[in-house]
């Protein structure tokens, strides 16, 4: 999944309509609080950024994904059509790992993008692996032992928000804000639902989720015990 962060309509209709061309999952969004709220429900696997936008400039949203340890490490793309050397500089220094000026051309683009994904270890191809558990974000698949298995959306978002934060501990009330959305007026009882589930799709493998009494769960290597 990629996140496009730009409020013109025109420039974010025709970036995505490229993205899904080039067999890519995308979604888009106008404003930096719908752009948040998405993050809370499922991470993407690289953020395009545009600095000119309206409730605060790009460049504060770059920082503040940088300074959570959740996006710290998420490959992010500036698109803007200021193009000197100053404002390219000022991104890469805020944490930006490209830079297109605009306009800028579709193919370009895209190499840019399958770039970045190569040099962050996050193209589909590769996957997220954990006690023989494999996660396929760029095709939205996972494997246990090398066999696919078949997972809900819900059982997918909270498996990859685990595994990609291996060793992060979540509260019940943080996955269901995460993965259910802000607005959930559920119980926290739906998570332990999904995790049960979950793990027993997973086999053996499930016992890469661990269970902290009154605290929640977190993703870990299996013992081999």
């Amino acid at each position: 999944m990629i996140y496009l962060l730009e409020d013109d309509e025109g420039i974010r209709n025709f970036v995505l309509y490229a993205l899904n061309s080039a067999g890519f999952e995308a979604e888009g969004f106008e404003l930096p609080s719908v752009f948040r709220k998405a993050l809370s429900r499922q991470l993407p696997e690289l953020v395009l950024l545009d600095i000119m936008l309206p409730e605060e400039d790009g460049l504060s949203v770059l920082r503040s994904l940088r300074h959570s340890p959740e996006t710290a490490e998420l490959p992010v793309i500036m698109l803007t059509a200021k193009g000197t050397e100053y404002d390219k500089v000022t991104g890469l220094d805020a944490g930006a790992d490209d830079y297109i000026a605009k306009p800028f051309g579709t193919m370009e683009l895209i190499s840019r993008i399958r770039a970045l994904l190569r040099r962050s270890g996050r193209s589909g191809d590769t996957g997220l692996s954990i006690g023989g558990i494999t996660i396929y974000p760029q095709r939205h698949e996972v494997d246990v032992n090398g066999e696919s298995i078949t997972l809900t959306k819900k059982e997918y978002d909270l498996l990859l928000i685990l595994v990609r934060n291996r060793g992060t501990v979540f509260s019940r009330d943080e996955l269901l804000s995460k993965v259910w959305g802000y607005d959930f007026t559920g119980e926290s009882r739906t998570v332990d639902v999904h995790i049960r589930t979950l793990r027993a799709k997973l086999g053996k493998s499930g016992d890469v989720i661990e269970t902290l009494r009154g605290v929640g769960y977190k993703a870990g290597e299996p013992s081999n015990d």
